[in-house]
């Protein structure tokens, strides 16, 4: 007769530095695999107790005297059921990044992860030590090894718990999404499995932090390299597997759930994002600057599908650069979405700040002076909404602007939180008619009008910037692959609009740092993906020899 064992993928949403909230959940949900799921484990993810990444918070004291009570809580609160959790354990001077085992109230096995990434958003090296030692547990006659994230993007740590006496393989992750990430795990577990000849059980915390987003994705890929079971993106689940040994070997099932393209993977992590940072940090709303363009109805969008249409102001702040359709488009987003809205014209606050600064500036006072005086004002109008009513300002600038700094500081760049910090303008049009297809709300002259900022009479934003066709794919092979403006013209670009771009990006470096979190959706994203220096002279365009 074959063996046969139940374990729980806790595929669940936790809050950096919220260790009592984080084990309550953790000892509700192992009461819930036991009692409604009859199950004999249950899997939480990396870093559990703390949530990830808790950064800094590991060299508090403090931390782990609450992590050390939290593991006498879980232990002691569910016995009858194998928990594994993920931890940051101290022993010494020394932090490791763990996995304990519980049962019958005692730990019965402690794994402490031996790859620890450092590149991109991973900073592991920091804070903790490797470890050196496979895992074992025996769960109903099943003998489960566990390990931690990266551990199983080395086919080494699976072969080397296959050689400890594992029969499956249980990887705890705290895995940050980009775009395509799901197929990246996919891959690097399915290597883990050819090599190991071990099914492969993977598990993912789910939830905003800051700028990351983890998605969950949890899934198991048996011995033949298969999918056998696949749980959602961006919402908590519990994925319940079942594991047979019998003499052929071990076969894992479980629920499959088919994933969704790539426009609404993208919107459901922004939407996601928005939500737990603004619920997270326990901001009563969010306040938007609806100019009746893409980018503000885009976040509007976003917002209401977060937070409810209940927790979201729109200000129209109409100059007398403003056109009509841009109020009308503004008032007709807001009323499809159902949030409140208020029209705040700023033609007398920028008189006013023209005629104070008038003597000082002189003549020098028009251009862009004058247009970001437009902007700051408006800047000032939301952050005083803000400071009123607890909700946080919400900026609108998307990846394209900030790479050029086509945004003004102090004014349109004003808020906590940007969500769209992170897309294109072309993937902005691409979320905006995503969404208009799951029920209208962005104007269909809102999509199709030409970008402009009206600070102006008859601005466009192909005045100062390249086509956003030509724009992104440069700003993509620049930032993102890293490419150097002569490998860029290479790729069929001019070279007198690929030295532009790449001295724009380069000179605004000074304004992205300055600019609010945003939600990372690509591989590289402004803010801990990518450090360069705000002062400094490098010029790829002098060393290549390729200056216009």
């Amino acid at each position: 007769m074959a063996e046969h064992a139940r374990l729980i993928l806790a595929q669940c949403n936790f809050c950096v530095g919220d260790i009592i909230g984080n084990t309550e959940k953790i000892v509700t949900v192992a009461k819930r695999a036991l009692g409604e799921f009859k199950a004999d484990a249950v899997v939480f993810p990396e870093l559990a107790i703390t949530g990830y990444p808790p950064e800094d918070l590991l060299f508090r004291p403090g931390l782990h005297r609450g992590v050390a009570a939290s593991l006498k809580k879980i232990a002691d609160a569910v016995r009858d059921i194998n928990i594994f959790v993920g931890y940051p354990e101290i022993d010494g001077d020394s932090i490791y990044n763990s996995c304990a085992v519980f049962y019958g109230g005692n730990l019965i096995s402690n794994y402490r992860k031996q790859a620890l990434p450092n590149y991109a958003v991973f900073d592991e090296k920091r804070y903790f030590k490797p470890g050196a030692q496979s895992t074992i547990v025996e769960i109903a006659g099943i003998k489960v090894g566990v390990n931690i994230c990266e551990d199983i993007w080395s086919p080494e740590s699976a072969i080397q718990a296959k050689d400890a006496g594992a029969e499956m393989l249980c990887n705890i992750n705290a895995s940050p999404f980009h775009i395509d990430k799901q197929t990246e795990r996919l891959e690097a577990v399915g290597a883990a499995v050819n090599a190991s000849g071990l099914p492969i059980a993977y598990v993912n915390t789910v939830g905003g932090q800051d700028e990351l987003i983890f998605d969950g994705g949890s899934f198991v890929i048996d011995t033949s390299g298969t999918v056998s079971a696949q749980a959602g993106l961006f919402k908590e689940d519990l994925v319940p597997i079942d594991v047979f040994k019998s003499s052929e070997g071990i076969t894992v099932r479980g629920p499959q759930l088919k994933l969704a393209d790539t426009e609404q993977t993208i919107y459901e992590a922004l939407v996601l994002g928005v939500k737990d940072y603004i619920e997270k940090n326990r901001f009563r709303g969010c306040v938007i600057g609806l100019s009746g363009g893409i980018d503000s109805a885009l976040t509007l969008t976003i917002a209401v599908d977060a937070l409810g249409s209940d927790h979201v102001v729109a200000i129209s702040m109409p100059s007398k650069y403003t056109a009509d359709m841009s109020i009308e488009d503004a008032r007709s987003e807001t009323q499809a979405l159902g949030c409140d809205f208020h029209i705040v014209p700023i033609d007398e606050p920028v008189s006013a700040f023209t005629k104070t600064l008038g003597k000082l500036l002189g003549p020098s006072g028009q251009g862009v002076t004058a247009e970001n005086i437009q902007a700051r004002s408006r800047g000032v109008i939301l952050m005083a909404v803000s400071n009123t009513t607890g909700h946080i300002v919400l900026a609108t600038g998307n990846k394209s602007e900030m790479a050029v700094g086509y945004a003004t500081l102090y004014g349109d760049m004003a808020g906590g939180f940007a969500p769209l910090k992170d897309i294109p303008k072309t993937m902005v049009y691409r979320l905006a008619k995503w969404r208009n297809r799951q029920g209208h709300a962005i104007p269909n002259r809102v999509l199709d009008r030409a970008p402009t900022a009206e600070l102006a009479p008859a601005q466009k934003d192909s005045d100062s910037l390249p086509p956003y066709d030509v724009l992104d794919p440069i700003l993509e092979h620049y930032i993102e692959a890293d490419m150097s403006p002569r490998e860029i013209v290479e790729q069929g670009y001019d070279l007198e609009s690929v030295n532009r771009v790449t001295s724009m990006v380069d000179r605004n470096e000074y304004k992205r740092r300055q600019a609010a979190s945003g939600i990372r959706i690509t591989k590289r994203a402004f803010g801990r993906d990518r450090r360069f220096p705000i002062t400094s002279r490098y010029s790829e365009q002098e060393i290549d020899g390729t200056e216009t």
